[in-house]
């Protein structure tokens, strides 16, 4: 990937003079354009050798543009406190929204990149790092998110040139680090790695562009360019009409039942029953919320189910056994303004526990495929792909320390009735329904469809849907108690 960057490039200073005015201000132009349309977020990674001119130039795009409407991020490497979250949590909470620019150094690519060039990892755990990294890419970029990744290189001679120069001088010196001498003196494996990284990551949506770095007029108007062009290029499409996906066919089983008919609502549980069991389950769990062991593990518990399935009844049992400074509870709406400007996953990783915490989403992730599938707020090919990055999104938390426990609460069309009828009869509960449940009723037969489905593509070995049939709340939330008890001492033995 590197071979043009050997040539060395060179731009003399009257050609920067007279491009440099007319660059600038096509820059401001189209950044205004990208901020008033809001089509779309730009996010700029910023890689590359050492000393090639990465900073300088990231600051010269900054003072040609509004720097307002840019947001700036250099990671460095991973703090004991980010450890406890995710590798990629401390980057979701950063992307800029649609109409703005996010520029990131320090992004995705160095820490896997460094510690295989170090010998710090094996390859086989680089290969699949560079394979979760396309897979976030491309779904960055299903998003509408405009991926430009910037390499800035120098050879080897030249970086040794560059640091003899820099450190000659008592005004520059100061830019030498000890890393980066380190850096230099690995320059060979860290640039055999980066090549790899950049040939396994160079996919069509997201290709690497190559800045040759040693001299800065070159570099600037180069970066300045490939800005314009490919921001400009995104502006000039026509709203396209969403690619078609595979149409699904409306299956059923050889019986006609389907997943949910095909529950036992029969079970309950005598008041006596549930009481005592109850008490037994949650003082079960306090214990397992309190084991040392857990501070290793965080904690996910997804709640899905029809409407007055009494999702919010028995999370009300689970936190009752559960220390306030433990856990958050998360009721997930329809998306407000500012998260409909990020990539649709954005606002769930916000609330990923750090390790030796839990979250309970009162509806969740899985709306894309219920919710937006059915009422059509969404694609038939955004729903479709959800499938897979649902997945991919539930196996890197459960790669990280994070126990996923998710249940689909199931009633009947008739028990959901009396439910329905009972809220609207008791004036303590009439908050609790509204004219879009009664809406939703209509549409059992699609939204039966959708859960089969979801449940089909979606139930992991990491993360398996628990369904509980839930007519009889006692008897539901003891369920839910006892298996959720149940996932966490798995999850306690494994680590030993």
């Amino acid at each position: 990937m590197f071979e043009s960057a050997e040539i060395g490039h060179r731009i003399d200073k009257k050609t920067w003079k007279a491009r440099e005015p007319e660059l600038r201000a096509a820059l401001l132009e189209m950044q205004f354009r990208l901020l008033r349309e809001a089509r779309f977020a730009v996010v700029i990674l910023v890689n590359g050798v050492d000393l090639a001119g990465r900073g300088e130039t990231v600051n010269v795009l900054n003072e040609w543009m509004d720097p307002r409407h840019i947001r700036t991020e250099a990671f460095g490497p991973i703090s004991e406190h980010e450890r406890r979250h995710p590798e990629m949590f401390r980057f979701w909470q950063v992307l800029p929204s649609k109409g703005h620019v996010g520029i990131l150094f320090g992004n995705w690519y160095t820490d896997p990149v460094s510690a295989h060039a170090l010998g710090h990892e094996t390859r086989e755990h680089f290969v699949r790092r560079l394979e979760r990294i396309r897979q976030f890419e491309r779904m960055l970029a299903a998003e509408g998110v405009l991926l430009l990744k910037f390499w800035f290189h120098l050879s080897k001679k030249a970086a040794k040139a560059r640091m003899k120069e820099l450190q000659d001088s008592p005004k520059t010196a100061w830019r030498v680090t000890p890393q980066e001498e380190h850096n230099l003196k690995h320059y060979d494996e860290f640039i055999r790695v980066s090549d790899e990284a950049l040939r396994k990551t160079s996919i069509g949506e997201a290709p690497w562009l190559v800045i040759e770095g040693s001299d800065p007029y070159y570099r600037y108007l180069t970066a300045g360019q490939l800005l314009l062009d490919s921001v400009n290029r995104r502006l000039d499409q026509p709203l396209a009409p969403p690619l078609p996906a595979p149409l699904v066919p409306e299956t059923r089983p050889l019986d006609r039942l389907s997943l949910l008919a095909a529950q036992d609502y029969s079970r309950s549980a005598t008041r006596k029953d549930y009481e005592d069991r109850l008490e037994t389950l949650q003082g079960r769990l306090n214990g397992l919320s309190r084991d040392p062991r857990l501070q290793q593990l965080s904690l996910v518990v997804v709640f899905e189910g029809m409407d007055a399935a009494g999702k919010g009844s028995t999370i009300r049992r689970l936190t009752q056994a559960l220390d306030a400074r433990f856990y958050r509870v998360i009721p997930v709406a329809a998306p407000n303004e500012n998260e409909r400007a990020q990539p649709y996953l954005w606002r769930f990783w916000r609330y990923i526990p750090k390790l030796g915490h839990a979250t309970l989403f009162d509806r969740s992730w899985y709306g894309r495929v219920l919710v937006e599938r059915v009422e059509r707020f969404c694609s038939e090919a955004d729903w479709m792909r959800a499938y897979g990055e649902i997945n991919e999104f539930e196996e890197e938390l459960s790669d990280a320390g994070v126990l996923i426990v998710k249940f689909w609460l199931a009633i009947t069309p008739e028990e959901q009735l009396r439910r329905f009828k009972e809220r609207s009869e008791t004036p303590h509960k009439n908050y609790k329904i509204t004219d879009e449940d009664w809406r939703n009723r209509d549409k059992w037969p699609q939204y039966e469809q959708a859960i089969g489905d979801m449940i089909d593509r979606t139930s992991t070995q990491i993360a398996p849907w628990h369904v509980i049939a839930s007519d009889n709340k006692h008897w539901s939330r003891l369920e839910v108690l006892e298996t959720l008890c149940d996932r966490i001492e798995q999850a306690l033995k494994a680590r030993g």
